[in-house]
């Protein structure tokens, strides 16, 4: 079953578009998948998104998501806000370069 969209979807996604980030909306795949695929400096970003402004209790990762994020090999992001998500952009490396 798809889940909801958190209510800063939307700000978020518009603005990672805005500095130039490709976004893919993933949320309605449901059964843990992240919300949202984003292409950035020629890499790929997993971003769950998580509403800052709920209680604690009500950010936490779902179990479909504990297991989704749990047996992914790949890379995974959780953002809580605009602010994480643009750092989180910021912080990716160019295709050309590489770190372990």
């Amino acid at each position: 079953m798809p889940k909801k969209v958190d209510k800063n979807q939307v700000e978020i996604v518009a603005a990672l578009r805005k500095m130039g980030a490709s976004v893919q909306h993933l949320h309605a795949i449901g059964k843990g998948c992240p919300d949202i695929l984003a292409g950035i400096k020629n890499q790929n970003i997993l971003i769950e998104i998580k509403d800052g402004k709920k209680p604690l209790s009500k950010q936490k990762l779902t179990p479909d998501q504990i297991k989704w994020h749990t047996e992914w090999r790949g890379q995974v992001s959780i953002v809580k806000s605009v602010d994480d998500a643009i750092l989180l952009c910021m912080s990716v490396n160019t295709g050309n370069e590489f770190t372990t």
